[in-house]
């Protein structure tokens, strides 16, 4: 199955529900891929990003994993930042919330899963170990 490392807290943001105003559900990549269908999210080890929200409690910080597979979902689309602007989503959706470009990987519903540990890679990589849990 496909995978792709994401630093902390964007891969925690992804797996938030939708009901959470902070959710995450487009992913910033400096490259397209042609690539749709199932995606795992690899939390990457790296905190360098942690200081740049200001609306993550010590809490949620401290409970954050890190070097591990932490939710699965859906790769819908990839275009570019304007494109992402003018397209119309569901409103639960919101992929323009965290759209930065210049490419938008465009998410579905995301699904946390319990932490697999394992070490991540540049781009988009292949996982081989068992996932836990069905798609919804």
């Amino acid at each position: 199955m496909k995978a792709l490392t994401i630093c902390q807290p964007y891969a925690w943001l992804i797996t938030l529900p939708v009901s959470d105003p902070r959710h995450k559900r487009c992913e910033n990549r400096r490259w397209p891929t042609s690539y749709r269908g199932p995606l795992l999210i690899h939390a990457g080890k790296s905190r360098d990003w942690l200081d740049t929200w200001d609306d993550i409690s010590w809490e949620e910080s401290a409970a954050m994993v890190y070097g591990a597979i932490v939710g699965k979902t859906e790769l819908v689309d990839c275009v570019t930042l304007n494109e992402v602007r003018n397209r119309l989503f569901d409103d639960r959706m919101k992929p323009t919330q965290h759209a930065e470009g210049p490419w938008c990987w465009i998410l579905g519903e995301v699904v946390p899963i319990p932490p697999i540990y394992c070490p991540g890679k540049l781009g988009l990589w292949d996982y081989h170990g068992q996932v836990s849990g069905g798609w919804k």
